[in-house]
């Protein structure tokens, strides 16, 4: 049995692509815990960026609950409220190599699928010239949020985070599962 008391939080990290909100839906899926993805909070209609108090209010919200999985970066409002509460931090962590494939792909899906996401917005074809659109995104800043997140973590702020860094997809089944064993499963 999961500890009742001590219910995880998990933030799942990664560039665009890397695949960040299927794992933590998931992982949360198997741990019944609630599952954030932080895309549908800062993205209101009409692609509308939310404004900061409003990102953190619902951040804190999240953050207060005993347990919970949540997907996304922005680091200026994640590090200081779902990291500092923050059991544990899973980055994938992939090449681009990984990530520009599958970031093509499922642009392309939602733009022939015009498939509804967070606020009902849509990715529109027109947005592929934008600098922020997820594959002009995951190409430009996999590097630097890498260095990013490396020397946030070299910093010592965060050491009491349980850090799960993977570098491939095939390395995510199984530390998915070593995790939710090792939360689900703890000793009597």
């Amino acid at each position: 049995m999961r500890d009742k008391l001590n219910p995880p939080r998990i933030v799942v990290i990664g560039i665009s692509g890397a695949g960040k909100t299927t794992l933590a839906r998931r992982l949360a899926a198997r741990l019944g815990l609630p599952h954030l993805e932080l895309d549908a909070v800062y993205w209101g209609p009409g692609w509308t960026e939310a404004a900061e108090p409003a990102m953190r209010q619902s951040l804190l919200a999240l953050a207060e609950q005993p347990g919970w999985v949540a997907d996304g970066n922005y680091f200026a409002e994640a590090l200081p409220t779902l990291w500092t509460r923050a059991t544990h931090l899973v980055w994938l962590d992939y090449p681009h190599r990984v990530v520009m494939p599958r970031v093509i792909r499922r642009s392309a899906w939602r733009l022939l699928g015009r498939a509804t996401l967070w606020n009902g917005n849509r990715e529109r074809w027109r947005n592929l010239l934008d600098p922020g659109h997820p594959v002009r995104y995951a190409w430009r800043m996999l590097l630097p949020r890498r260095a990013a997140i490396e020397a946030a973590l070299a910093s010592g702020l965060w050491s009491e985070l349980e850090v799960i860094r993977l570098r491939h997809p095939a390395e995510a089944e199984g530390a998915l599962d070593r995790l939710a064993r090792s939360l689900s499963c703890r000793p009597r």
